[in-house]
């Protein structure tokens, strides 16, 4: 019998699987792919689908790209917020390249099956990339903090060597914790049931399915959550308390503004990341619905990477300043 489990920002390392048990050995069996039946059951809707996400898709790889672009090509932007933007431009793309391309595919052949390898390859690149993405925007947080409450040191602790070693830390912690979590659930054997009720390959999901005694998965799952998920959060909430005490001191009106302009895009994002991630949760847990799961996974999964560098463009002069320097460079080369 399946139970119910606990999943947050749809990784399993935010609030992981509970611990879970099949019915024995004797239902065991070596599964070579798995039926995502996530996607809408009616075939005439499929088109419409595969027309709707294939535009979000590139929406979001063009935006991204652009902005990326725009960053690397503007000498004004050679700054360390800038620099964890780009990186978090580029973890976007691969994130929705991770999820929308299958799905694509599934939704334009009428084929719900993926195979076995593919399954576990997408939800090791979704873990990696989605724990990245978090740890990115704590550190652009921490990189806010230090430029508004301590401007005389900002400097001194945010060097390029800093910077690049916070990106690099985050990339290999991501993709360290993921290859762990991967390599555990490889272990368990898998009952005859393979339908997966996502439209992705989702670890809880698949833990779901192992007739093994998946207890030390559990604990695995909640020490990370601990690592990866409340301490960055925490980090980050601590450093909009202090962010918030700070400004609020300015004495200056137009000072003040521009403090809250530099912040509010990166505040912007990262509200959306974990309310979206809350309502995957919420739906998860509480509410019991696989359709509103469902849709909660997709805003989280496919439209605030979408969204993101709208607001990073539309909320930053900056970026919009940078963004028509490059394009009107590159339509007076063609």
């Amino acid at each position: 019998m399946r139970s119910n489990y606990l999943h947050f920002v749809n990784f399993s390392h935010i609030f992981p699987c509970r611990y879970i048990r099949c019915m024995g050995p004797e239902n065991q069996t070596s599964v070579s792919e798995f039926l995502l039946l996530g996607l809408s059951e009616f075939p005439e809707q499929h088109l419409l689908l595969f027309e709707l996400f294939l535009s979000m898709y590139i929406v979001t790889v063009v935006g991204s790209l652009l902005t990326t672009l725009a960053i690397g090509s503007d000498s004004h932007l050679y700054t360390p917020m800038y620099f964890f933007l780009s990186n978090l431009s580029m973890v976007d793309v691969c994130l929705v390249t991770t999820l929308v391309p299958k799905m694509l595919v599934n939704l334009l052949t009428h084929n719900k099956a993926i195979s076995y390898a593919q399954c576990f390859a997408q939800m090791y690149f979704f873990m990696t990339f989605v724990s990245t993405d978090n740890l990115l925007l704590t550190a652009m947080a921490y990189d806010r903090f230090l430029a508004i409450c301590h401007p005389l040191h900002y400097v001194t602790i945010m060097s390029p060597q800093i910077c690049g070693l916070l990106v690099l830390m985050s990339w290999t912690i991501s993709f360290l914790s993921s290859i762990l979590q991967i390599l555990m659930v490889m272990q368990l054997s898998l009952c005859t049931e393979h339908e997966i009720s996502h439209f992705f390959c989702d670890l809880c999901e698949v833990i779901k399915l192992s007739c093994s005694d998946t207890f030390i998965n559990t604990i695995l799952a909640y020490f990370v959550t601990g690592v990866l998920g409340i301490l960055p959060f925490a980090g980050i909430l601590f450093s909009y308390s202090q962010l918030c005490s700070s400004i609020l001191r300015v004495p200056s009106p137009g000072r003040k503004y521009k403090a809250f302009s530099t912040w509010g895009s990166h505040l912007s994002v990262v509200s959306l990341f974990y309310a979206t991630g809350l309502g995957v949760y919420l739906s998860s847990s509480v509410i019991h619905s696989s359709w509103k799961i469902l849709v909660a996974l997709m805003m989280h999964s496919v439209v605030t990477p979408m969204l993101n560098p709208f607001i990073y463009s539309l909320r930053n002069k900056d970026i919009k300043e940078a963004l028509r320097r490059f394009i009107s460079r590159t339509a007076s080369s063609q």
